[in-house]
């Protein structure tokens, strides 16, 4: 397939374009700075093919950014006035945020703008920052210096990390001190309101030695048939012995276009457990690396996809050993029904400063249609001695005998549908401790199930 986009792909983000943005922008010149390097590496990766070997499965040619916009700040303020979003009223966001009443701070964008930020006066007393992205780099301008696309998404990388790094508009930060423990989970929702809106948002997470939080993540559009662009970015940075459990739930319509580049890194004695899923957009691409930089750092990476229709959902993931004594531990299993694809392709990385490395890679497929296809290529790169590494892959039909055993008890097909696929996900449901993210990806997961092929 081809992984070129659409020619005049650059006319919606073009050097005007990015000038007229930057204008509008009230930022610190060191950011200012950070977006016209950003640009030029795009202008140059332009240019230049994408690697075949991430990109040669997913044809793009469908995809002509120039028909996308970016949402001015002025233009954002006067749809959430006209919607109410200020206070909440808008059905879509309203009924979320009453799902997510115990959660103990939420961030909520919609068309790269944030609309609501709250954090507990008990978190905010501690030292905890969680808030937007674009207000906190006025306020909180020289803690966020060190970290923004330095470490781990990085403008340079590729063309879609340049593409984000010099347009990113909203997004959210979340900051926790040395040794302060955040038990509550905190919650943030990027949407896409407009028709043809872009959305470029950042997700930053800092969790200083000895932290721990857990955030919950998701995007979603509140028009079924509004076409949308999500370019989005996360960095996830945890100090020694920091816990973080961070779930990112895709949930875009079908007409939304998602292409991200994430990134985690963990130091010494740190655990990272990071939850995907993937269940909207028309098409999907999730560009993941997890690198373990100190000794003894654990990674545990969980997916879940369910794709319907034609939807094709893909993953690039790579999981880099950097120190002695370092695990990571990668689950992804995927759900697919009618004409729609998945696609993951995943790297052990083992450096050769690494021994006694212990990685692992699994990819599960369950195929509900015979016209549904799922691609799984696992790799290992291993670059020094006494390291544990290995890696599986499964797909499979559903068992018809199980249907029939269900609705012969009185279930309906869509009632046995659902249990078959719960059961196949609640390995990782199982994964995460935390009720309230659980009950979450099941509810999403069950509403999916309900779709039909007109979606």
């Amino acid at each position: 397939m081809s992984t070129a986009i659409a020619s005049g792909s650059a006319a919606g983000f073009s050097q005007e374009v990015f000038e007229q943005f930057l204008s509008s922008r009230n930022e610190p010149a060191w950011v200012s700075e950070l977006r016209r390097e950003a640009f030029a590496k795009y202008s140059e990766f332009l240019e230049q093919p994408l690697d075949p070997e991430e990109w040669k499965r997913i044809d793009l040619r469908a995809l002509k950014p120039s028909q996308f916009h970016l949402v001015t700040t002025q233009a954002a303020a006067e749809a959430n006035a006209a919607s109410g979003l200020e206070a909440n009223s808008d059905p879509a966001i309203g009924t979320l945020l009453a799902d997510r009443a115990e959660f103990a701070g939420r961030v909520i964008h919609v068309d790269g703008q944030s609309v609501i930020s709250e954090l507990s006066e008990e978190l905010a007393a501690r030292g905890v920052v969680f808030g937007s992205l674009t207000q906190l780099i006025q306020t909180h301008g020289e803690l966020l210096k060190p970290y923004l696309m330095q470490k781990a998404v990085k403008h340079d990388q590729d063309r879609m990390s340049a593409w984000h790094a010099a347009f990113w508009t909203g997004g959210t930060v979340l900051y926790v001190p040395r040794n302060v423990r955040v038990e509550a989970p905190l919650y943030g929702l990027v949407a896409l309101a407009k028709d043809k809106a872009a959305d470029f948002s950042h997700t930053l997470v800092i969790l200083e030695d000895g932290a721990e939080a857990t955030l919950l993540e998701e995007t979603t559009s509140l028009h079924a048939t509004h076409a949308g662009l999500h370019v989005g970015g996360v960095e996830l940075l945890l100090g020694q012995e920091a816990r973080l459990r961070y779930v990112q739930l895709q949930n875009w319509n079908h007409r939304t276009w998602h292409l991200a580049t994430q990134a985690g890194h963990v130091e010494k004695d740190g655990f990272l457990q990071w939850t995907v899923g993937g269940l909207g957009s028309r098409l999907a691409h999730t560009h993941q690396d997890v690198s373990l930089d100190g000794r003894g750092a654990v990674a545990q990476v969980n997916g879940v996809t369910f794709a319907i229709n034609r939807q094709v959902i893909s993953y690039y993931t790579q999981q880099t050993h950097r120190a002695p004594d370092t695990r990571s531990d990668l689950l992804y299993k995927d759900v697919l029904r009618d004409e729609s694809r998945v696609i993951w392709r995943g790297m052990i990385d083992v450096e050769k400063g690494a021994p006694r490395t212990d990685g692992y890679q699994r990819n599960d497929s369950l195929l509900l249609s015979t016209t549904a296809r799922a691609d799984a290529i696992p790799g290992l790169e291993i670059e020094t001695d006494d390291v544990r590494c290995t890696h599986g892959a499964t797909v499979g039909e559903v068992d018809q005998d199980q249907i029939l055993y269900c609705m012969c008890r009185g279930l309906s097909r869509h009632e046995a549908m659902h249990m078959i696929v719960e059961g196949f996900f609640q390995q990782v449901y199982d994964r995460i401790p935390v009720p309230a993210v659980q009950e979450t990806l099941s509810q999403a997961v069950e509403r999916k199930l309900g779709l039909g092929r007109d979606t």
